[in-house]
Order: structure tokens, then sequence, then C-alpha cells
């Protein structure tokens, strides 16, 4: 159910009715609350190839559509817009219709894909950082919204598991710890199954080994012939490799769950290592690559292009792949093993020519077809005060699960100083504290556009007033009691009626508007158009419950009418913070 295209549908009538493009008639929601609810503005791009006055063009549709029951007053403005009011009792019809749909209004699609969402991308034996947040939680976002949509989606984390950085690794470790049975090419096995190195002893091995290789040339070759040999099978390499990524996988779960933040595969370039010389020998055959300078490359510059699109990399001169190589064998994998038609990649937006030569040579070698869709969904980053990307003063990139713990703690304190959760036992403190931190945390960060780069600010975050995820919360919380206390009374929801004072009315509008907020959020991977929604429906609720005393009403019959609201409003609340991945407490 969607009032914008039933009016779209009804202005698109009139005018055809009178020989213009349909299309001219779509609505909006007005940008003028005092002149109308809603607004047809067509009248003004159809004048031009109608040759005629748009004001005229507005009157004439004005005229046909007078006799919609629906509408309750229309009228003109300026060179032709057309201000619409909906009568309050056809809004009641329309928002009972939202209140008995359980899925609130919100369409599924017409088609259900099989959907590939890549986002989060840390590497094994890393440390994670802030950089790695916003993939985190707007991939997370997208991939709610595409579920709830209708479509079967796969998160997959895509993990950095298999390049050098692996090589370095063994190297260092071979030197530190010589005796390991890792290192003896003779020995037949069983390899330990208790890993000899801990995800921080990794965190704490990975900078080191980095900077050798830059320093010195023997540490560079060996960590070279290292991962050659890992790749090629070595079983003392293989050994260790799954020890470094299995201890560094169980420490991002523990943070990627903290974040609420869960994915249905652990792949990484390792995964598809298998397919990529196949895949190279059979584009080298159907000719689809050339030699330059001894390394295999394909062309995707095309002709019309504004700015050069350098070949796609596939093999160095000396054999090795690249992040490219193994992102078009995942792309092959998740067709073939996973009939992906769609694969949506959150990915920093400064990646964005890297998608442009991996996609374009998918389309070019076929192994992407016309039915497959591919986006690079890029995002942002998290900046400090400076302007520049969050660091700590020692200048590195700040460790994701400080940011969550700090964002944590200032969660508490508000909580302190606005004397919630107060007398509650602790454990349930700690949550409540938890989920009002990565409210603040994944508000703070998705009511921005996903391009945008925003400045981190603990303080405005976790603040309960303004547009944050705590306000929201306490919103949420605010709108439970009150069916609590309802239901304590014995009182319940009853069919909902028409208006008959502006709060009620504005909060029967905005109800009505997800269905579009969403397929925003849908078709432009924008997880902030959801996010303003629920900012602006908390809003229009609080004025709502300041004119209308709902538990206090006399009249039987609106009071069930506004109970009806409530819960609806709650339930449209609760959707759409879930889709931000967003988690309200019981109480606070």
């Amino acid at each position: 159910m969607s009032l914008l295209s039933d009016l779209s549908d009804v202005f698109g009538d009139a005018f055809a009715s009178i020989g213009l493009d349909r299309s001219f008639g779509e609505v909006s929601v007005s940008q003028r609350p005092d002149l109308g609810q809603f607004q047809c503005n067509g009248a003004l791009p159809a004048a031009k190839p109608a040759g005629r006055n748009p004001r005229e063009i507005a009157q004439e549709v004005l005229e046909a559509v007078s006799g919609d029951e629906r509408i309750a007053e229309m009228s003109l403005a300026g060179p032709g817009f057309i201000n619409v009011i909906l009568t309050d009792e056809f809004l009641a019809e329309a928002l009972q219709t939202v209140a008995e749909d359980g899925r609130l209004g919100v369409p599924r699609a017409a088609e259900a894909l099989a959907v590939v969402v890549d986002y989060g991308g840390p590497n094994v034996a890393k440390e994670m950082h802030v950089g790695h947040l916003r993939p985190a939680i707007i991939g997370e976002s997208i991939k709610r919204i595409l579920l709830f949509e209708g479509h079967r989606v796969a998160g997959d984390v895509h993990l950095g598991d298999w390049g050098t950085p692996m090589g370095q690794l063994i190297v260092e470790l071979s030197e530190r710890q010589p005796g390991l049975p890792y290192f003896d090419a003779g020995f037949t096995g069983p390899y330990p199954a208790d890993s000899p190195v801990s995800v921080g002893d990794l965190q704490l091995m990975y900078p080191v080994a980095s900077e050798r290789s830059k320093q010195d040339r023997a540490f560079a070759e060996a960590a070279r012939q290292a991962t050659v040999e890992l790749q090629d099978g070595r079983p003392g390499y293989r050994a260790l490799w799954s020890h470094f990524r299995t201890v560094s996988i169980e420490a991002m779960r523990d943070v990627y769950d903290d974040l609420g933040v869960h994915f249905d595969l652990w792949n990484g370039e390792s995964t598809v290592h298998d397919r990529i010389q196949p895949m190279i020998d059979r584009l080298v055959e159907a000719g689809l690559t050339r030699l330059s300078d001894g390394a295999t490359v394909i062309d995707v510059a095309d002709e019309v292009d504004t700015k050069e699109i350098p070949p796609l990399l596939l093999a160095k001169s000396d054999g090795a792949y690249l992040y490219g190589t193994s992102d078009l064998a995942t792309i092959e994998e998740r067709i073939e093993d996973l009939d992906a038609r769609l694969m949506v990649y959150i990915v920093d937006v400064r990646q964005s020519l890297h998608f442009e030569q991996v996609f374009r040579a998918a389309r070019l070698t076929g192994i992407a077809g016309p039915d497959v869709v591919l986006e690079h969904a890029g995002n942002g980053t998290v900046n400090g005060p400076d302007g520049k990307p969050f660091k700590t003063r020692d200048g590195n990139l700040l460790r994701l699960a400080d940011l969550v713990s700090m964002v944590v703690e200032r969660a508490t304190q508000r909580l302190d100083e606005n004397e919630l959760a107060t007398g509650y036992p602790q454990e349930e403190r700690h949550r409540i504290a938890h989920l009002v931190g990565m409210s603040a945390l994944k508000f703070g960060d998705l009511h921005n556009h996903r391009t945008s780069n925003y400045i981190f600010d603990v303080d405005r975050f976790t603040s309960f007033d303004g547009k944050t995820g705590p306000y929201l919360l306490y919103g949420a919380v605010r709108i439970k009691s009150i069916l609590r206390e309802a239901s304590e009374r014995g009182l319940k929801g009853g069919r909902i009626i028409a208006a008959d004072r502006d709060g009620e009315r504005n909060l029967m509008l905005r109800l009505a508007r997800l269905p579009e907020v969403f397929a925003r959020a849908v078709e432009h991977r924008a997880p902030n158009q959801l996010a303003e929604y629920a900012f602006e429906l908390v809003a229009d609720f609080n004025r709502f419950y300041e004119a209308c005393h709902i538990l206090s009403e006399p009249d039987a019959a609106r009071q069930g009418s506004w109970l009806t609201l409530v819960g609806t409003t709650l339930r449209q609340l609760e959707l759409v913070l879930d889709l931000l991945g967003i988690e309200i407490p019981e109480r606070m």
C-alpha cells in the first residue's frame, strides 16, 4: 500500500486524459505543508513539449481529478503546482490497512534474487581499526534491507587472507620459533591442533614483518618465496596459515558481535585460489588477454571513456596474482556456486577505479552476463576533528574495539547524567548501556549518506537530545511504556478513525510514507533514508503524544484508534531500527 503510488496513478490518468504523458502525474510529499499534504508539479515540465501554458494544464488536470472522493481539497500555486489534501476518512482507512499488514505496507520485491553483500574486508592477523567501521555497519544494514525486500541474501566478510603478508608472517615466525614443526619440510604430521601464536602475537608481528620487508631485501625475498610455497600447498605452511586464519577470525567475531554485525560467509581471497589459474588459462586461450612487459592483463578501457581506465592486471611477470585477479575469480565463484544475480560491494569510495576495472573485466570476459548486477556501493571515511581519517595521538588508526569501548563508556555516563536505568540489576544496566552506545555509533554513521565523510563526535552521538541514536531509543522505550500501561489497564487498540487534530493527522501521514522511504533506501543502497525516517517518526510521535492524552482520553473509539496508531508506530520503529542494525531495550 503506497499513498504516493496511488496518487501518482490518479494524476497520471488525469494527464493522460488531456493527451499528455502520464509520467507527468508523479506526486510527492509537499515541500509546503502550509499549502497541502502532497503536490504534483508535472504541469511545468509538461508545458514546453505540449506548447501550452503550465497553469492552464494544471487547471485541466485539477478538473479531471476533482471528482475523486479521496481528495478533500486541491489548489494551484505558482506556474501550475497542484497542492493536494486528503480526506481524514480516507487517510484513516489507509492507515488501518497499514496497521493490518504484516509488512506495514512495504511490498516484497517482484522477483527474489540470490544476492551477495560483500562488506567488512579485514585482513587476517591485522588489527581491525576505525576504517572497518563503515563497511561493517553500512553493509549489515544493506544486507538486512535486501533481506526484508524478499531476496536470498548472503553477507560475506571477504577476508584478506592469502597475499604476501601471510608469507611475511611465516618467515617472521620461523626466525622467532625455528623449532616449530611447520618449518620442517620433512615433517609428516600430524601438526599441532593448537595455534603456536595468539591473535595478539600476530598483531605484534604483522607491522614488524611488514616493515622488515620494506627495509630488508633478503627478508622480502624469503617472504615472497614462502607465499609461493603456501599457495602451492606446502603442508606445514598451510597448517600454520590455517592457525593464523582461525585465531584472527575468533578475534574478529568478538568485535563484530559487539557491533551486531553478522556474516553468513567467512570467505576470503584463499577461497578462490584454485580457480584462478584455470580462469586465466581459459581467458588467455580465448584471446581476451595480452602480455604487457611479461604481465598478463585485460584491456578494459572504452573509447567513450572520459578518464583513463588502466588494464586489469591478472598476473605479474613472475606469475604472482593480484587483488583484481582474486576479485574476478570471486565473481565467477559467486555466480557458479551461489547463483548470485546481484553483488553489492561495500568498500571505500577510493577503491572505485579498482571495481570499475574488475566489473568491466567480468563483463568483457563473459564471467558476468547481462543478468548479473555488479555494484560498488562505496563508503566515505570516519574522520577526526581535523577532518582527516580518525587516528590516535600516536598517528595510528584507532582500534575498532577501542572505539566500541569508548562509545559504550560514554553511553553509560549519559545514562547517569539523565538518571536513566537507575536501580536496575547491574547486568541489565550494562546491556542497556551497550545498546545505547551501539545506537549512538550506528545512527551517528548511518544518518549520513554512505558516500559522505563525517566527523566522529562521541559527545554529540551519545546525547539523548537531537538527531541521535539514544534519542530514538528513548522514544521507542517511551512508546513501549505507553502500550505496557494500556495493557495493564485492559485497554486495547481499535479501528483507526478520522483524525480531528494536526498532531494525529501528521503522525498518520508519516506512517503512510514508509513504503516510499524503503523503496529509496533499496534503490540507492542508502540506509540514511531509513535513519532520517526513524528520526522524523519519533519526532512526529512526540508531538502527537503531547497533543493527544492517550491513556486519559474519555472517548473509547478515539482512544482505541490512538492505541492502534501507537502500536503501529512502535512496529514501524522496530522494523526501521532493526534494518539499521539497532536494537531497542525493553526499558530505560
